[in-house]
């Protein structure tokens, strides 16, 4: 289903008993940060932070921070169900005629109604320009400071609109914006991304860029503004894929860009390419502060909303955190993608231990000698994976997502002189660990079994596995016999078989 936008799915989620409406006063300054992470971390609700200090505006936290609300989000029992939706558009051939659309006219319909659904629809007013004011005061929002050493209040889960102004192409990211002042914010879009490299652009010509802030859209879309969509393909375009009909976009009123029509609130301004200001430190995902630096700065000139709109923020940190969990549900959502580019590949982990992109987990079906190192290789060549520092390769009997069998490969199989791919490039903007910002050292680890082609010169060892038959006689006396019932797991163990 297409949620109509967020106070529809919070509303479906407090029906479920999954929102707690928080009655009491919260202060935006750490308090709703502290309570956030506590409720991700017994799984609980989403919150609605009903009685904010400072504001008049309710806070909704911890809203996509369960599997189980980002598979409500995208209208599906699991992540797996859009996933394959993917996997069905990535394999769709247009049909050669009416022969074949009437041999299969269901799958046809369903697969040129998700093409359809990618274009977004134009309108010409939405809810999100019920309210308007070209005097903005930013501090009458709720925005949050997660962290005590934090710069400042930042605004941490905004879709950001630019434009290419080459093209007309609009891009959209999630960058967080610290709050300068009551008109102002810093722009903490890294290098490497698209807002970036929009900016650069501007820069080179010399003229202001336009900005467009959207806090607080349905969740649908989003989840879209996560997610690591090819270079052209826009997010907008993508959130009407998930969502399965087109989503309706408004222009601005005094900017020259289109936002989801039922958006909460949107910031319209300019930035200047010649000015940048200190932004930071800031409690990021990695754990850590990230450093004070100079980023471009957002000049908010006009501001609209709905008549009662809702502050959507979230909380970052070390994982677990609700970008952590995001993160899993995107790996999950784009691996069709991935295999698509590269079908050896059978299953791929990001933990949440590893920060998400530094860290890799894959099984592959190897089938020529040295084909981990390519699979290495061509990861470090899709976009924001080119960012992640280590690369486990295992065979394709491996299950990615047991870290205890994988840790088991690394250290039986894999001969750090022989087997470590060491290479240099590209790293994240927020990396702690490289000497110079922006590029560093990555490795990557063969943890398949090698073969004599690849110069191994020994037989390689057989595992010692159990037979099967005694397995099975095996389990049907535990579940038989009343004195060997005390040996029966409570839940399967998480070992080698």
């Amino acid at each position: 289903m297409a949620w109509k936008d967020l106070k529809e799915f919070l509303e479906v989620l407090e029906g479920k008993g999954d929102l707690l409406r928080v009655k009491s006063r919260i202060s935006p300054r750490l308090e709703m940060s502290e309570i956030a992470q506590r409720a991700l971390r017994a799984d609980g609700p989403a919150l609605l932070f009903e009685n904010v200090e400072g504001s008049s505006l309710p806070v909704a936290l911890n809203v996509l921070g369960s599997p189980r609300r980002i598979a409500m989000a995208l209208g599906a029992s699991s992540i797996e169900e859009p996933a394959e939706k993917i996997r069905r558009l990535l394999r769709f051939r247009p049909p050669a005629g009416l022969g074949a659309i009437l041999s299969d006219p269901g799958g046809t319909i369903e697969q040129l109604s998700q093409l359809r659904a990618l274009a977004p629809k134009r309108v010409s007013k939405g809810p999100c320009q019920e309210e308007e004011t070209d005097r903005p005061n930013l501090e009458e929002l709720p925005i949050m400071t997660g962290w005590p050493k934090d710069g400042g209040p930042t605004i941490t889960f905004p879709l950001v609109v630019t434009k290419n102004p080459e093209t007309g192409d609009q891009a959209v990211g999630i960058y967080r914006l610290q709050r300068y002042s009551s008109t102002t914010l810093g722009a903490h879009w890294q290098t490497h991304r698209a807002g970036a490299e929009n900016f650069r652009r501007y820069q080179r010509r010399g003229e202001k860029m336009p900005v467009a802030v959207v806090i607080g859209a349905d969740p649908t879309t989003v989840f879209a503004g996560l997610a690591p969509v090819p270079e052209g393909i826009s997010r907008f375009a993508f959130a009407g894929f998930l969502r399965g009909e087109s989503l309706p976009l408004v222009p601005c009123r005094t900017v020259p860009l289109e936002v989801p029509a039922a958006s909460e609130i949107v910031l319209e301004g300019w930035v200047d390419p010649k000015e940048t200001h200190l932004e930071g430190p800031f409690g990021d995902h990695t754990g850590c502060y990230s450093l004070a630096e100079n980023f471009p700065v957002i000049h908010v000139t006009h501001l609209t909303r709905r008549s009662r709109p809702v502050f959507l923020s979230t909380v970052t940190g070390k994982p677990p955190t609700e970008d952590a969990v995001l993160g899993q549900a995107v790996t999950r959502l784009f691996l069709p993608v991935v295999q698509a580019v590269l079908p050896e590949i059978v299953d791929l982990d990001l933990p949440q231990e590893g920060i998400l992109i530094n860290v890799a987990i894959v099984s592959i079906r190897k089938s020529y000698p040295q084909h981990a190192r390519k699979v290495m290789h061509a990861i470090w060549g899709l976009g924001q994976m080119m960012f992640t520092r280590y690369i486990v390769v295992v065979d394709h009997d491996v299950d990615p997502h047991d870290h205890r069998e994988v840790l088991y490969r690394v250290g039986l199989q894999a001969d750090p002189q022989e087997d470590f791919e060491h290479v240099f490039g590209p790293v994240d903007q927020l990396s702690v660990s490289n000497r110079v910002e922006n590029q560093g050292g990555k490795v990557g680890i063969d943890a398949t079994k090698k073969w004599k082609e690849e110069g191994y010169p020994r037989a390689w060892p057989e595992e010692a596995r159990m037979d099967p038959a005694v397995v099975a006689k095996v389990d049907a006396l535990l579940r038989s016999d009343p004195d060997l019932a005390r040996l029966r797991p409570s839940s399967p163990p998480n070992a080698r078989s």
